[in-house]
């Protein structure tokens, strides 16, 4: 049986095909009983819009990109809040009828294809997603015209974008080891070329800076190995230390166990805070104590952020709160 046309439509409904294809790209501009009429002959009729055809008339492709800009052996490729935010942002995309399409930006050849197939128009607009300060992909999006929003903020200045409060947090967390007793406060970064990390790392100071205490750093790259030897450099470059603030939870679960291998017990000998709160903190021994970020919620808006753009709304930066979660490792 042969499909039915605009033109088969249009002589049930007894209207023009003019008609009948603005009701069905959704034009606002047509009369309720027309719309009332062509609808009743879609519906009979068993009609389905041919996609191709509608998207040369509204011009949307009623896709979205999301670009996920990490390096081979990457921070993704290790944390578990990744699958949360792809999750989220599938899910909201899928709610607003919008096709994901799921890129990977890992080496100079491969940020070219996307940059070619955004260019091309196959997306009504790009989410960013596990970017590191100095990319050049997100401005590279940018000046293709097309909406592009970033989940945390990137070095191109004409990218809205969502976060989290990180330095807030950071100072949160650290407020926490103070008021518990703890007098020499370390922390471990994550790589200084993100935001966040370095957000986080400007939280510690201040928070350690309001009380006269100095900083006790070593960098991390936001990894269980890293987190594990940070915390054994700490340990040799100040034997006397009793708490560190990880810049995320698997650097802290990392220091949770070089602690255990050296004898050292948490929290009683040494206090540990990590950042995101993922599901694993509450199961480590002892249970981490973590900066929550709701970052599904984060996913959303940005997600709602990027629908806003496409739509014509306003370029507006959001920043999230977040809350500490207190168990037993402080």
């Amino acid at each position: 049986m042969r499909r039915p046309t605009l033109e088969v439509v249009a002589a049930r409904a007894g209207v023009s095909r003019s008609s009948v294809s603005r009701v069905v790209n959704g034009e606002a501009t047509v009369a309720p009983e027309i719309r009332e009429v062509v609808m009743r002959a879609v519906r009979e009729l068993g009609y389905v819009p041919n996609a191709a055809a509608r998207n040369l008339v509204t011009r949307r492709t009623h896709a979205v990109a999301v670009v996920v800009a990490d390096p081979p052996q990457g921070v993704v490729s290790d944390d578990p809040l990744f699958s949360t935010v792809v999750r989220a942002v599938s899910r909201e995309l899928e709610a607003a009828g919008k096709q994901v399409v799921l890129m990977l930006a890992e080496s100079d050849r491969s940020r070219a294809r996307v940059e070619e197939y955004v260019a091309g128009g196959h997306v009504d607009g790009v989410m960013l997603v596990a970017l590191h300060g100095t990319d050049p992909l997100p401005a590279a999006l940018a000046r293709t015209g097309l909406p592009v929003a970033s989940f945390n903020r990137t070095c191109a200045p004409d990218v809205p974008y969502v976060e989290l409060d990180n330095a807030a947090g950071a100072a949160l967390a650290v407020r926490h080891l103070l008021e518990r007793g703890r007098r020499r406060i370390a922390t471990i970064t994550g790589p200084l070329d993100l935001f966040e990390a370095r957000e986080r790392l400007d939280g510690y100071r201040a928070a350690l800076r309001d009380t006269g205490r100095r900083s006790i750093v070593a960098l991390g790259d936001f990894t269980r190995a890293s987190g594990a030897e940070a915390m054994r450099q700490l340990l040799e470059d100040d034997p006397e230390l009793d708490a560190v603030f990880a810049a995320n939870d698997l650097m802290a679960i990392g220091a949770l166990r070089t602690l255990r291998q050296v004898g050292l017990r948490v929290p009683e000998d040494v206090a540990v805070v990590g950042f995101d709160d993922i599901e694993a903190a509450a199961y480590t021994v002892p249970a981490l104590t973590s900066v929550r970020s709701p970052m599904a919620d984060q996913a959303r808006a940005t997600v709602r952020l990027l629908l806003g753009l496409i739509e014509g709304g306003s370029r507006d930066r959001v920043v999230m709160p977040n809350a500490l979660v207190v168990r037993d490792s402080s």
